[in-house]
């Protein structure tokens, strides 16, 4: 699939701890139904087996959708699963090293905290970046925010679009606007809705006033 910038704009990251005991499987093609554009599964706790089986169903569904499906941080489960791409962290394989792994039409997406991070990212050959903590998270503990004006002075160091993560919700989107901001990824504000396919709506709705 030939990635693009509009498909950063309602990225979904998993978060299988956000389902209280639903399918990822069955969440993920309700939050596309709802208007995601992308998908992300992201584990850190499972059996690689199962990673990959659940990377495969996620890979299928995904496709017959017509959405782009990445893998975090696990390059040899994208390849394996037939991922559309992978997306590293600051700690994770080089972006370089994934691309000569998971060949040139692949996506590669890199995090990055600082414009000195995105400008070698992008010197790597990365295609997008994820930005944040940009409004605090509670899925990573590790993160720490850098606000609308450090996701600003990413966009403006780059040519690669970009995309907003942390914290974010409907009623913060709109702060995004003039950011330079592609499209936000969302975890919890999806995953731990009750109904994901009215929220994917909400959140959507949002993204296009400040697109």
């Amino acid at each position: 699939m030939k990635f693009c910038r509009e498909h950063l704009a309602l990225y979904a990251v998993t978060d299988r701890a956000c389902l209280g005991g639903r399918r990822l499987a069955d969440a993920v093609e309700a939050a596309i139904r709802g208007g995601v554009t992308m998908v992300q599964l992201r584990e850190k706790r499972i059996d690689r087996r199962d990673f990959l089986a659940e990377a495969e169903e996620l890979a299928r569904i995904c496709r017959d959708f017509g959405v782009p499906f990445i893998v975090n941080d696990d390059v040899e489960i994208a390849l394996l699963s037939h991922a559309d791409g992978v997306h590293l962290g600051q700690d994770d394989t080089d972006a370089r090293e994934a691309r000569r792994i998971l060949g040139k039409d692949a996506v590669i997406g890199v995090t990055a905290r600082s414009a000195d991070e995105a400008v070698a990212a992008e010197a790597a050959g990365a295609d997008y970046l994820g930005v944040g903590a940009v409004f605090g998270t509670a899925t990573k503990t590790d993160t720490r925010n850098i606000g609308v004006d450090g996701l600003r002075a990413i966009t403006r160091a780059v040519r690669i679009p970009a995309v907003a993560i942390g914290g974010v919700k409907p009623s913060n989107i709109s702060a995004l606007t003039g950011s330079g901001a592609s499209g936000v990824a969302v975890v919890s504000a999806i995953f731990g809705a009750d109904d994901i396919e009215s929220a994917c709506r909400e959140l959507k709705a949002a993204v296009g006033g400040i697109l």
